[in-house]
């Protein structure tokens, strides 16, 4: 009702949706994307710096965006695009050059929006294709967990356990919790670092630009960004019954991934899961009212930005493969749902499964990664038993 008073249940509860969200997402998902920076060339404290500089400008884009468009439009790092560059490893030229690519897929991000002929194409690529490409980069880093379990069984067994037991009873925090477990270890195991030392500082890259690394990395960071990301982020907005108009919001965080990558940092997009806990009722009963929760959210990003510092060097203290198992638990999800998008389709399964295998054998031409070169296996043999 127009001029009803309101209650402290109205900021409350969408306070507290937006924390869960953005601690969530960030706990789910931090090592991976320390992995993917720590694996195209950067230092731990380049790794560091993109890490704080993702939560940093999402959660300004977050506020900007909740606030004045009074809709609940979450925004995320590309998870994806940080398990695209531990399968992709460092370009000719180190990190500077993997910088070069992060900026070639936030330009693409932008023209999206800015050019909606160049948003159409982007439309067109068979779903099919870019899921089992993104299927095909996941697949190795989903072995992990398999591969601690033997080199490290009993500091392994507890996080598989806890992870298993968390999806019975609590989905939503079954890696979080598998991380503060990880973290448990870690710390009984393993001698800590020191954290004093490890305030948070911005460190600029200047990027290098090359043909391989915008083949490698700049191009299938923007498909799998796009096609895994953006374009679910917008369903579960639709399904909880908003209809935004995307090309600002392209263009917006396409202009927020140029400004993070030269801190080190890769894509921003919309987020999709950590999004249904803002945009659905959980929030709050009333739809008008749910952005709050996104602007909490963005908040709170900034905060645990600021704190990107003592993450990286604590999990630079930890065993190499028991942080691989935990963000391998962290992307089966995603790896379930690149399968399950790559094989929907009939007629595009068997190019769908070709793109899959190449992305997934670590096929290397021309120092261009097997991304790349998956997309191409998969979309001639599709264009072939076209004309067939």
């Amino acid at each position: 009702m127009v001029g009803q008073k309101e209650g402290a249940g109205d900021y409350v509860q969408p306070l507290t949706a937006g924390v869960l969200a953005a601690v969530v997402g960030f706990a789910s998902a931090f090592t991976i994307v320390l992995q993917g920076l720590a694996a195209a060339g950067a230092t731990p404290l380049q790794a560091a710096s993109g890490l704080m500089a993702l939560c940093v400008v999402k959660g300004l884009i977050g506020i900007q965006m909740g606030w004045f468009s009074r809709l609940p439009i979450s925004i995320a790092w590309s998870t994806p695009g940080a398990a695209l560059l531990v399968a992709t490893g460092m370009p000719t030229g180190g990190f500077p050059a993997a910088v070069g690519g992060f900026l070639l897929a936030a330009a693409l991000i932008v023209l999206a929006g800015l050019w909606p002929v160049f948003g159409r194409l982007v439309a067109r690529i068979p779903i099919g294709l870019a899921s089992a490409m993104l299927a095909g980069v996941l697949f190795d880093l989903c072995l992990a967990p398999v591969r601690a379990m033997e080199a490290l069984p009993w500091l392994t067994l507890p996080i598989v356990l806890t992870w298993a037991l968390m999806l019975r009873f609590a989905r939503l925090y079954a890696v979080p919790v598998a991380v503060a477990v990880t973290a448990v270890l870690i710390a009984w195991s393993t001698p800590l670092p020191d954290l004093a030392a490890a305030w948070p500082r911005p460190e600029l890259v200047l990027p290098m630009f090359s043909l391989e690394a915008a083949i490698s990395i700049g191009l299938p960071l923007f498909i799998v960004t796009m096609a895994s990301q953006n374009i679910p982020g917008l369903a579960v907005l639709r399904g909880n019954g908003y209809d935004p108009d995307p090309r600002p919001i392209f263009t917006i965080t396409g202009m927020g991934s140029a400004v993070a990558a030269l801190f080190g940092g890769q894509s921003m997009n919309l987020a999709a899961i950590t999004a249904a806990l803002c945009a659905g009722p959980e929030a709050h009963p009333d739809p008008a009212k749910r952005y709050r929760a996104t602007v909490a959210a963005a908040f709170t990003y900034i905060l645990l930005g600021l704190g990107a510092s003592y993450a990286a060097a604590f999990i630079a203290a930890a065993p190499p493969r028991l942080i691989q198992a935990v963000a391998g638990l962290a992307l089966l999800p995603s790896l379930a749902s690149a399968l399950a998008g790559a094989l929907g389709r009939e007629a595009e399964r068997l190019p769908a499964i070709l793109t899959f295998a190449v992305a997934a054998s670590g096929l290397s031409f021309f120092g261009i990664g097997p991304a790349f070169w998956g997309l191409i296996a998969g979309g001639a043999l599709m264009l072939m038993l076209k004309k067939a």
